[in-house]
């Protein structure tokens, strides 16, 4: 049997497709137009939204400037989550800029849980 490693924003893919049912997901495998978030949402209020993973390993989301570039390009409805030291902090696509300068601990996420992910972007 082959061992199959995930990286780490499959890993949490996986998680929100899980734990999170209730909105319908396509992952967006995009090579085309670089900084297209992980994922695209479609919530029971019938608005879509994109999603974008990170997991940080230090104290810093670690976006590429064709990431921000698209955020700060697509304001609404258009977020970043970060698995972070055992949180799932959600933060607005208008914030991205703030994620690659600051740090993690001095930044003010929407939510911070899964549970709190999950009613904010079904809420839209």
């Amino acid at each position: 049997k082959a061992l199959v490693t995930l990286k780490p924003e499959r890993k949490l893919y996986a998680k929100i497709k899980k734990f999170i049912p209730e909105i319908s997901w396509i992952r967006l495998e995009n090579n085309s137009l670089l900084g297209t978030p992980d994922l695209l949402g479609y919530n029971h209020n019938c608005n879509f939204f994109t999603l974008e993973l990170k997991v940080a390993n230090g104290n810093r989301a670690r976006l590429s400037p064709h990431q921000v570039s698209f955020h700060v390009m697509h304001p609404k409805n258009s977020f970043v989550l970060v698995e972070w030291k055992d949180k799932h902090l959600l933060f607005e696509g208008k914030q991205s800029l703030a994620l690659v300068d600051s740090s993690l601990s001095s930044l003010e996420p929407i939510v911070d849980s899964l549970e709190d992910c999950v009613k904010y972007l079904s809420s839209l």
